[in-house]
């Protein structure tokens, strides 16, 4: 996916954005007057990521700050009301489970049951906005500046995280298992739609970013050779970022799987009344036989409460999204030497990841609303990018609701990856084959001093617009033979997600989501022929 749609695309989009030197929609307008919708899809699926990203920074802030406890407020669960023990629904789950779903969202059963707005996750995504607004503060052009830091402070956090990583016990099995290829999953077409979105996502293609990035470029830029590094250096940071977290998941499973030993072999000990030593991991399977043979009542009634550890099973658990950010993570992080030094140094991490990204998707909204004569002559910078914040602030207080986690998913899910699929297919069609390959490969030449090759030419022209087209029908037969859409609710009764059905709003909400970034590239490209077609009758009826 890097080769056949990353490097390519992210080359396009670089080298529009410099030789039309306007914000997206003013580029692909220049383009073709009736593919301005496109760049207003692009600024639409912008500002619904914008109004939904923020608040995982919002949740990073709140991790952060309770990292300087001691203990780690998740690290184990709190006492009930009378002090007695501990609560029940921690009992039942884990304390960084139970920290996540119920003291950080205080999540409702079900999508119907909203609730109310949590005031400290309120107060954590108004922090949020404001160091994003404090950032912006001049205009795109300005936070290149902010993005050295936010851009380079993870990899030292990532090193540090690294060097501990690898030298946690069980850290090898992570890695085995990461390493350990299931060529199985080459035939599943939903392992190639998660590639194509892993890298549309951490690119950030089809969002109008990189042409409102690239229109601030010297017009002479090298924008070719950036493409290529910039490309590899993304994809060589993701294979490092996962060495790092699957050391460290390699750690927490291998930990979860010796306690459950432990607890198993305790729990035979007491009530066998065997010998202490007589039972160990490696002898374990042997003398359960034994027991089940030389005792069979009392090992029936005893086998309810003995699990199966498997170290296979705890690998398998796949996490990911805010379930590995913020419960796997934290999971593994409090069982860590010097735990709050490692939780500061990793939240502090996520936020500088989630600040950069979303510098990125601002500019992607601002830059076409400061390339506005009208908006730019009546407005400065500060109050355009003020009310841009404001406004996704207030929307954003959704996610802070104690259903908001659900319409989080649903806004993760759907808002985006569809869009991105025909905003980057139509983005290709319309330099090979509206705006002409042989036109864009002279702007090139004027720009860089030298044509494209036949690599570049046979992806944009043909391998990357098939290859999203394949993506975009095995993305929409997916959804078809999945029937109703489902969500994983929060059952504090069982201490576990639980799936249910999206109620009839949630996909009317769903339905709304796509179309309103999909629909603007048709809707664009009618308006603008009512208008010429208007303009030829007016001229007509003056002659």
């Amino acid at each position: 996916m890097l080769i056949a749609e990353g490097m390519p695309l992210l080359y396009l989009e670089l080298a529009v954005g410099q030789r039309m030197r306007q914000g997206s929609i003013g580029a692909w307008k220049i383009i073709s007057p009736y593919l301005c919708g496109v760049g207003v899809a692009s600024v639409v699926v912008s500002f619904f990521l914008s109004m939904y990203y923020n608040v995982i920074n919002a949740w990073a802030f709140w991790y952060l700050f309770h990292s300087f406890q001691d203990p780690l407020p998740w690290a184990t669960c709190p006492l009930n009301s009378n002090r007695t023990g501990y609560e029940e629904e921690c009992e039942k789950t884990s304390s960084t489970q139970y920290f996540w779903y119920r003291q950080t969202l205080n999540i409702s059963p079900s999508l119907e049951a909203s609730g109310s707005v949590q005031w400290e996750q309120a107060l954590c995504l108004t922090l949020a906005w404001l160091v994003v607004y404090l950032c912006i503060l001049r205009g795109t052009a300005s936070t290149g500046k902010v993005v050295y830091v936010t851009a380079s402070l993870p990899y030292c956090v990532l090193i540090i995280y690294l060097i501990r990583g690898l030298t946690l016990h069980g850290a090898v099995n992570g890695l085995i298992y990461m390493f350990t290829p299931k060529l199985e999953q080459l035939l599943n077409p939903k392992t190639w739609i998660s590639a194509a979105t892993q890298i549309f996502f951490s690119l950030g293609l089809g969002f109008g970013s990189l042409i409102a990035f690239a229109s601030y470029n010297e017009p002479s830029n090298n924008c070719e050779r950036h493409a290529i590094i910039v490309s590899l250096i993304n994809s060589t940071t993701s294979v490092f970022a996962s060495i790092v977290t699957f050391s460290i998941y390699g750690f927490k499973a291998t930990f979860n799987y010796e306690s459950c030993i432990n607890k198993v072999i305790l729990l035979l000990l007491n009530a066998f009344d065997l010998e202490e030593g007589s039972l160990t991991a490696d002898n374990l399977n042997e003398m359960k036989d034994y027991l089940m043979a030389t005792y069979p009542q009392e090992y029936a009634q005893l086998a309810p409460q003995i699990k199966n550890c498997s170290l296979e099973a705890e690998l398998d658990t796949a996490v990911q999204g805010t379930g590995l950010a913020f419960i796997v993570y934290s999971e593994a992080i409090k069982n860590m030497e010097v735990p709050q030094l490692y939780s500061v140094l990793y939240f502090f991490m996520l936020l500088m990841l989630g600040i950069g990204s979303m510098l990125g998707n601002t500019a992607a909204i601002l830059t076409p609303l400061t390339d506005s004569k009208v908006i730019a002559s009546r407005f400065p910078k500060e109050v355009i990018s003020g009310v841009v914040c404001f406004i996704n602030c207030i929307i954003g207080l959704i996610f802070t609701m104690e259903a908001g986690n659900y319409w989080f998913d649903i806004f993760n899910d759907y808002a985006a990856t569809l869009s991105l699929l025909l905003i980057v297919l139509v983005e290709t069609i319309a330099v090979c084959y509206i705006y002409g390959i042989r036109r864009f490969e002279k702007d090139l030449y004027t720009m860089i001093g030298r044509k494209p090759n036949w690599y570049w030419k046979i992806m944009w022209a043909f391998v990357s617009p098939l290859l999203i087209i394949s993506l975009f029908i095995f993305y929409l037969t997916d959804y078809i033979l999945t029937g109703t859409l489902q969500y994983q609710a929060w059952d504090a009764t069982q201490g576990q997600l639980v799936t249910k059905d999206y109620p009839g709003y949630a996909l009317a909400v769903i339905g709304l989501l796509v179309a309103a970034s999909t629909m603007c590239i048709p809707l664009g490209a009618l308006v603008t022929f009512i208008r010429k077609r208007l303009k030829k009758e007016r001229v007509s009826t003056v002659a």
